[in-house]
């Protein structure tokens, strides 16, 4: 009795370690660093351990294929999307099921709140077939396609032929449908001559004619766009918005872009914009009144010792606003350089989420679009933003005389339950005075 009860707990450990080693060994391709964590032919307790792999980011891991039994076929996953990001929509395939695919080539895209994310085929093959739709919500390790590394492309050519023979039908049915028409119109024109009846519309014109739902489109929103309303929307229940105008004479500084962008770009390598002006002249404001670079917490106040800029950036997918980091310490080529990396990897759909964080104020250029004033809305969890509009010649008074000056309006929305009008104010002729005079910056006064 006793070997037996010895021989059937042998029997249950060895089956728990069989079915542990199989889960260990189905599970993902960790290459020959996880077969060396895990001695298959051990059956020490000690297998429930975590090992760990060195020098392998999240993202790699996320990013590995699943491998099957026979090893011919892999499974492209949702790579890791970064640690604010936990899941995404995917938008749509770059590819279709018989297409031969490279190793690391993009196959997919998942468009998440902030950016958009390609998921690439882990091995060259042909794509056997899609596991996930189009407008799925996914998640990192989601998996996505499966392909095989020994199978030939496939041409699907057959489709087009099968759309063709149904188009041909249709003619003849127009056809025998035009003489029809052709006969009933003479019919129907009598009584429209004979019976006027415009009356009953007109004795009702309080009910409006709709147009057909046939000429509407629905379509699902972008995660993007719904991030973007989200936040748009709870920066206006959460702040005490309240905008400040001022114009600035734009005429200095247009002459020192004018007298020194030759040799500007000879030396950096980059064109000296109007924006390097303003992010210089907002810098030297933050510094002058700390307190519209600070931000409420809860019931503390946060005073940021560091200038981050945000710089807004309109896309064909929407606004984002990527961060140029400590613009303080930056000179006028450094930030022209930042603002043209950002905004190439803004359109092209290739900034990162790193580069979108944090941010202590916001710049917002609506004059590239031709914008003559607005109200800037507040980026959270920033306190103001400043709006710049576009350049207009218009009539000042100069020492006396009426004058045509290149003028533009600026507005200072700010959140009135930090920052007072006196403060707001003072900040936005700060900036005022370092524009329409740039010699300010080099003497700091």
């Amino acid at each position: 009795m006793a070997s037996r009860i010895a021989a059937s707990r042998l029997l249950r450990r060895s089956n728990a370690t069989l079915g542990l080693l199989r889960s260990y060994t189905h599970a993902r391709n960790y290459s020959s660093q996880l077969s060396a964590l895990i001695p298959i032919g051990s059956q020490n307790s000690n297998l429930t351990r975590h090992y760990y792999l060195p020098n392998v980011s999240q993202y790699q891991l996320w990013s590995r294929s699943f491998a099957s039994d026979s090893g011919d076929k892999v499974e492209a996953v949702v790579p890791f999307m970064g640690e604010s990001v936990t899941d995404g929509t995917l938008a749509n395939f770059l590819k279709k099921p018989g297409d031969r695919v490279e190793a690391d080539e993009p196959i997919a895209q998942i468009e998440t709140d902030k950016v958009t994310i390609d998921v690439a085929s882990p091995e060259a093959g042909v794509i056997e077939k899609f596991i996930a739709s189009e407008g799925d919500t996914v998640t990192p390790g989601t998996k996505v396609a499966i392909i095989s590394k020994s199978a030939a492309p496939t041409e699907t050519h057959v489709a087009p032929s099968e759309d063709a023979t149904p188009k041909e039908t249709p003619p003849p049915k127009a056809e025998e449908k035009k003489p029809k028409v052709e006969e009933k119109s003479p019919k129907v024109e009598p009584p429209k001559m004979q019976a006027p009846k415009p009356l009953p519309p007109k004795t009702s014109p309080t009910e409006p004619q709709l147009p057909p739902k046939e000429r509407e489109r629905r379509v699902p929103m972008p995660r993007l766009r719904k991030r973007i309303a989200n936040r748009l929307k709870d920066s206006q229940n959460t702040f005490a918005m309240l905008t400040t105008f001022n114009e600035v004479d734009m005429t200095n500084l247009m002459k020192l872009r004018s007298d020194y962008k030759d040799e500007f770009v000879t030396k950096h390598g980059v064109k000296l914009g109007l924006m390097s002006c303003f992010v210089k002249a907002a810098v030297t404001a933050l510094q002058n009144q700390p307190i519209v670079n600070a931000v409420i917490d809860g019931d503390d106040i946060i005073y940021r010792d560091y200038v981050d800029i945000s710089v807004a950036v309109g896309t064909s997918k929407g606004l984002v606003v990527p961060v140029i980091r400590d613009a303080d310490n930056m000179n006028f080529a450094d930030i022209e350089k930042g603002i043209n990396t950002l905004a190439k990897k803004a359109t092209e759909g290739a900034l990162s989420i790193d580069e979108m964080a944090g941010g202590t104020f916001t710049i917002s250029n609506g004059g590239v679009y031709g914008s003559l004033i607005s109200t800037p809305i507040i980026n959270p969890p920033q306190s103001a933003i400043l709006g710049m509009h576009s350049i207009v010649q218009r009539p000042v008074v100069v020492d006396g005389n009426i004058l045509a000056r290149p003028m533009m309006y600026l507005a200072l929305t700010y959140d009135h339950r930090l920052i007072d009008g006196r403060e707001a104010v003072y900040f936005l002729r700060r900036i005022k005075d370092v524009v329409e005079d740039p010699r300010r910056l080099l003497l700091d006064i």
